[in-house]
Parts: C-alpha cells; sequence; structure tokens
C-alpha cells in the first residue's frame, strides 16, 4: 500500500503543478477538482473514513462546484 499511496502523491503533486501552469481557468478547476478525488483515496487508505466522505462533499464537490459558478458569472460579466 505504501507504493500505491506514493504514486497517488506524486499524481497529485502533478497534478497541483498542472493547475497552476494552466492557461484555462476551467483546466485549473478540473485539476484540483481531480486532485482533491485524489487526496479522497488517499485518507480511505489512511482508515480515515469520516474524512475522506467530507473531503469529497465539501472539497471536491461545493468546492468545485462554486468555483464552476463563479467562472459561468465571469463569462457572463465579460460579455457585458
Amino acid at each position: 500500500m505504501n507504493v500505491f499511496s506514493f504514486i497517488i502523491g506524486v499524481v497529485m503533486v502533478g497534478l497541483a503543478i498542472f493547475a497552476i501552469e494552466a492557461q484555462k481557468l476551467l483546466t485549473s478547476v478540473i485539476m484540483l477538482s481531480a486532485m482533491g478525488l485524489l487526496s479522497v483515496i488517499l485518507f480511505v487508505i489512511m482508515k480515515a473514513p469520516d474524512v475522506a466522505i467530507t473531503e469529497a462533499s465539501v472539497g471536491a464537490g461545493l468546492t468545485t462546484a462554486i468555483f464552476l459558478l463563479s467562472l459561468r458569472k465571469l463569462k457572463r460579466a465579460d460579455v457585458e
């Protein structure tokens, strides 16, 4: 399991760097959401299901929804 955790950690770092360097905001939001979902997997591996459920609902779900709604509002403001 340590190797699997290490691989997930490396992928998370890669996603974070990609989210920072992405040219489009939507790509950054998607990468941050994927990073949150991978952290849920790590929490399950570490036997912390309560933290995993909270991260899945708030970190990956609600935060992503707020970011996407904000992006939609920004695009409407750019048109006007």
